[in-house]
């Protein structure tokens, strides 16, 4: 009989909560606070701190912090504007940082 699978899932390193799908990640080629970090459509059980605008490597961005909904451990933002007409694609996306984050069911 064979095994039923979920889905491939990442978690917070800290308290192990799901934050989001492996098959939502759209691009791993960017740089968080703390390194390599992944650019997500979706994250789930996180919860959004204050907006506030920051310059970042490719621009002004208006951005919000993303904490685990669970522990509230720092896991990385969520892009709500970009100023610059090339950036828009990432409204409403997600940076995790890698080392904010596990791999589960893989």
């Amino acid at each position: 009989m064979a095994e039923l699978i979920g889905p491939r899932l990442y978690s917070c390193c800290n308290c192990r909560n799901h934050v989001s799908l492996h098959d939502d990640i759209i691009s791993k080629a960017f740089h968080g606070r703390n390194g390599r970090a992944f650019l997500f459509s979706h994250a789930m059980n996180v919860v959004t701190g204050p907006k506030e605008d920051r310059h970042l490597l490719t621009g002004l961005h208006t951005v919000a912090d993303v904490y685990c909904g669970d522990c509230r451990e720092l896991l990385g933002w969520k892009y709500e504007r970009a100023y610059d007409a090339s950036q828009k694609y990432k409204e409403g996306k997600f940076i995790l940082e890698k080392s904010k984050i596990v791999k589960e069911n893989w």
